[in-house]
């Protein structure tokens, strides 16, 4: 903890006698936050190093603090930041300045997607921490073609050649890197829900009537909402009516199947229903549906490491964003490493909910496992999901008091 001036200009700091620890010292009068040092200092959930964790802080964060205690793990006083949180005083310094505010209505980026994405070129490339040394001398690391990386900043070295600087602190030269460009795709709000159904193929065509001639109408583009108005079957084959003389094939079109609550819901509880059939994921509030969209979950056969766990879970964390790789995975016939993977909700081990800026085939199965969202849909649902996400926090773990949301994936 950096006391400095701001703890001698406490009128009560300055009583205390001079033999007194940094950590005996009463609070400043005059503090009214407490700043965070590091990248991810720990948040736990009580005052002491072996307490479980609760989430984590990011650098720069200024959180509230209701009060200070000592305990074994910190070589000052543990801060008490929140509810069941708290933070080692050993890596944050106090502020004046005010906590950042308890918003009613979080944050939203209008593409879903927190920093600027970057794909690896064919050739690879290098990254550097200084850019002043940048393709000066040895590289500090080598980046494979196809990895992702997050972008926070871009500059030009000496007014000449581009570079972006990632989160992990490297330049990159902007020429090896391809952007990763936003998807507007996303789902649907309870009001237009009733009857809705989504374009799946590469395209929908529009047939006059089931198993008749194709119409001259142009077909249907991929992910487009339609309402469905009547179910057929022609030939032992299910067929949707979408408008006068329009029917698609049910193998072109995903419809939402009611779900109902499981028995571990609270009445009026939020869950989720994960349906791994119509590849559609909706969320509910009680037994009404507020939202629905298309997802990606596990491509691989039933019980793999591949395939989306089927049952009832809960969120057991929740991250602003995650590093995602497999480059431990000897077994591996592909590798993949994706910077700051945003609104991961994880509800069984490694598996959870994810946006997905690498690929836009949403509503059939693509993932490792997970289930796969277009960036705004998981924007949407991280912040309809427990447990919240105070303010200058990157990752919540849930309390008694804030459990997680139930997920439920069939």
């Amino acid at each position: 903890m950096q006391l400095s001036a701001l703890a001698m200009s406490s009128g009560i700091a300055a009583q205390a006698p001079p033999w007194t620890e940094a950590s005996g010292l009463p609070l400043p009068h005059d503090v009214r936050s407490v700043r965070i040092l590091r990248w991810e200092e720990p948040l736990l959930n009580e005052p002491r190093g072996s307490a479980p964790r609760r989430g984590t802080a990011g650098k720069s964060a200024l959180l509230p603090l209701y009060g200070a205690q000592r305990g074994p793990g910190c070589e000052h006083r543990w801060l008490m930041v929140g509810p069941s949180a708290w933070v080692c005083g050993d890596h944050t310094e106090y502020s004046t300045a005010p906590p950042l505010a308890a918003r009613s209505r979080p944050h939203l980026f209008s593409n879903g997607m927190p920093f600027a994405y970057y794909f690896v070129a064919e050739d690879g490339s290098l990254g550097y921490e200084q850019l002043s040394l940048a393709e000066e001398q040895a590289p500090d690391e080598e980046l494979e073609p196809g990895f992702a990386v997050a972008i926070r900043q871009i500059a030009k070295k000496n007014g000449g050649q581009k570079f972006g600087l990632s989160t992990k602190g490297l330049w990159i030269p902007m020429r090896d890197l391809r952007m990763a460009r936003p998807y507007g795709f996303e789902g649907i709000g309870k009001d237009r829900l009733a009857g809705v159904g989504w374009i799946k193929s590469a395209s929908g065509t529009i047939f006059k009537k089931p198993g008749g001639r194709r119409s001259s109408q142009r077909p249907l583009k991929k992910h487009s909402a339609v309402l469905v108005i009547e179910k057929s079957s022609h030939r032992s084959k299910d067929w949707y009516r979408v408008g006068q003389d329009r029917w698609l094939r049910a193998r072109d079109l995903r419809v939402p199947r009611p779900a109902t609550a499981p028995p571990e819901a609270r009445p009026g509880e939020r869950w989720i229903d994960v349906d791994t059939e119509t590849q559609i994921v909706t969320a509910y509030e009680g037994s009404e549906a507020v939202f629905s969209t298309l997802t990606s979950t596990g491509r691989g056969a039933k019980d793999s490491e591949l395939a989306t766990p089927k049952g009832t879970h809960r969120i057991w964390v929740k991250l602003q964003t995650s590093d995602m790789t497999n480059l431990q995975d000897d077994k591996a016939s592909r590798f993949y490493a994706m910077q700051e993977v945003p609104w991961v909700m994880f509800f069984k081990g490694g598996y959870g909910l994810h946006a997905a800026f690498w690929h836009r085939n949403f509503g059939n199965r693509q993932s490792h496992g997970c289930v796969n969202l277009a960036p705004k849909d998981a924007q949407r649902l991280f912040h309809f999901t427990r447990p919240a996400l105070p303010a200058g926090w990157k990752a919540a773990l849930p309390t008694q008091y804030d459990p997680g949301t139930l997920i439920v994936v069939r």
